[in-house]
């Protein structure tokens, strides 16, 4: 395979999100940088990571800079050029073919349509179960009538969407009860969580609904898994705990996509082994670890069928995650098949064909791309 075949071929973005807007600080870029909230003052600065080094060695030529440009220079050429061309360079760099778009995050970011049209590619909404759980509870709806305007409003969504996504992990841990709840006590939850105040809805009778709601309509499910900020307790969303949920949704077919999945990789590549519907990513885990990205990927493959396994990023915020996800994933694969090629493990000619699969015909697949709709493309959330 040609050194260069990887760089050629666009990559399916199974999960992403939208970027800010406007200029950032230090402080904010910093911010944005992590899934913490930055490196605090006894941390010194991001800079000094291994995500911080992959920005300084494959985001400054982007913008113009040396390689291992200085931060200070860094964080200069970006205020220089202005929120708008930051985010097309890297969204452009980032050679994609298309974009599947989680939009439960209510802050003012760009819109799939807006990214879409920077990336030059389709982009589609990825609707988040809990977000539109919210909505119907900021609109006033009883306990009584919660369950039904539930469903009623996820059909409507689910005409344009290309996936649901749980995150469940965050509010109650993955470790669900068996079987669907009965509308009885969807209204009985509802009623505890509607009565409390609290907008967050946080109570695993309601996230067990929402998953099987989700499964009637026969859209991959998303499931965030372990990596993430200081809100999720990482111990209790081990994709593990799904393991009885995933035996009952195996008869439905549904596509399940456990995302993220580190530092549990292995034991996501385990699940995506075992049952026929699970699919893994690394998401991003890839630009966090920066040049160990393709250690994560060789220990994530070593029991996922490579049929099953997805790109994402799960860009948020910064337009470089973008960027440096897709630089990292390309270089970890290339080296992957580089080497298991070399050592005869892996025959040369079908190296072309695992690329392709790694890249975006997994997701094409998994996703049904190639039937999707024009006119489904490029909608924001409604």
């Amino acid at each position: 395979m040609n050194e260069n075949y990887l760089e050629s071929l666009p990559l399916i973005d199974h999960h992403c999100h939208g970027l800010v807007r406007r200029d950032l600080d230090r402080e904010a870029f910093e911010g944005l940088l992590t899934e913490g909230s930055g490196a605090g003052p006894y941390g010194g600065t991001l800079f000094d990571s291994q995500i911080g080094m992959a920005v300084r060695r494959w985001c400054a030529p982007v913008l113009g800079l040396p390689v291992h440009a200085a931060p200070e220079d860094y964080l200069d050429r970006r205020a220089e050029l202005g929120a708008d061309e930051v985010n097309t360079r890297f969204l452009r760099a980032a050679g994609l073919a298309a974009l599947c778009v989680d939009t439960g995050i209510p802050e003012p970011l760009l819109t799939p349509v807006e990214l879409g049209e920077l990336a030059g590619a389709p982009a589609y909404e990825v609707v988040r179960l809990e977000a539109l759980a919210e909505e119907i509870a900021a609109d006033g709806t009883t306990a009584a009538g919660f369950a039904d305007a539930f469903r009623e409003r996820l059909a409507a969504r689910a005409r344009d969407a290309v996936a649901f996504k749980s995150i469940a992990a965050y509010r109650v841990g993955l470790a669900f009860r068996e079987g669907r709840p009965s509308d009885a006590e969807v209204t009985e939850a509802a009623g505890r969580w509607l009565s409390s105040g609290v907008r967050r809805v946080a109570d695993e009778t309601m996230h067990r609904f929402f998953v099987w709601c989700a499964v009637e309509h026969g859209l991959p499910l998303q499931f965030h898994v372990a990596y993430g900020d200081d809100d999720v307790d990482v111990h209790r969303s081990n994709p593990l705990l799904l393991t009885g949920l995933l035996r009952e949704l195996a008869p439905t077919g549904t596509p399940v996509m456990l995302l993220h999945n580190y530092p549990y990789h292995r034991e996501a590549g385990y699940l995506a082994q075992v049952f026929p519907n699970v699919f893994v990513d690394v998401g991003l885990a890839t630009h966090n670890t920066g040049r160990r990205a393709r250690a994560l990927l060789e220990e994530t493959l070593e029991l996922t069928p490579f049929g099953k396994f997805l790109y994402s990023s799960d860009a948020y915020g910064l337009p470089e995650l973008y960027h440096l996800a897709a630089v990292l994933f390309r270089h970890a694969v290339g080296a992957l098949l580089r080497d298991a090629t070399a050592d005869h493990s892996w025959p040369e000619s079908d190296a072309p064909r695992l690329a392709r699969m790694f890249t975006a015909d997994n997701a094409r697949r998994a996703y049904h791309l190639n039937d999707r709709a024009p006119d489904a493309r490029h909608r924001t959330s409604t």
